[in-house]
């Protein structure tokens, strides 16, 4: 892969489908579950203060993508992971913060510092002091990824339904922690 990635604002709605084309292939998802999806990421993108930004080749391609919003307690996910974070005393990290909704990009443009762009780019247009988090439980380069930005678990174990498997909520601290220069 030698395409250029420019990363830049993108028009969730308008791509919807292009970005869960990315989403299926990043994270394996079956036609039923997009089209589940593909209602949830147009739901959030009504809420105040939702945004994306999209990865995308020379031609177009959409090879990446980020959303987020600010966090409201009253949103889903919120409910879901408060009990485990209060069982931490953390459930503070739910006032305040800017969740990342999802972050993905395609198999082939992985590991070449277009996640780390995407959510550094969304993270630093947050008003928010912190970012929250949601990944599969289980060690991953995305957790790698998550945890060199200065991500730290908050909540490990915590059972979405209808989740096949367990994730852990994390939490860092804005802005993200960018590589030293050298």
């Amino acid at each position: 892969m030698t395409d250029e990635v420019v990363i830049g604002p993108l028009d969730l709605a308008g791509r919807v489908d292009d970005a869960l084309r990315v989403q299926a292939l990043a994270f394996g998802l079956s036609d039923d579950e997009i089209a589940v999806r593909r209602q949830i990421v147009l739901r959030h993108l009504t809420y105040p203060g939702a945004r994306a930004y999209g990865a995308t080749t020379s031609d177009g391609r959409l090879v990446g993508f980020v959303y987020g919003m600010p966090n409201d307690r009253g949103h889903w996910w919120s409910t879901v992971v408060e009990p485990y974070l209060r069982g931490w005393g953390l459930d503070d990290w739910l006032d305040d913060s800017f969740v990342i909704t999802e972050l993905h990009v395609r198999p082939g443009y992985q590991n070449r510092g277009v996640g780390r762009t995407l959510i550094t780019t969304i993270t630093d247009t947050a008003a928010e002091p912190r970012s929250i988090l949601s990944a599969i439980d289980t060690e991953s380069p995305a957790r790698g990824l998550y945890r060199s930005l200065g991500y730290t678990d908050l909540a490990c174990n915590v059972l979405f339904p209808s989740a096949p498997k367990p994730y852990a909520v994390m939490g860092a601290p804005l802005p993200l922690v960018r590589p030293a220069r050298g």
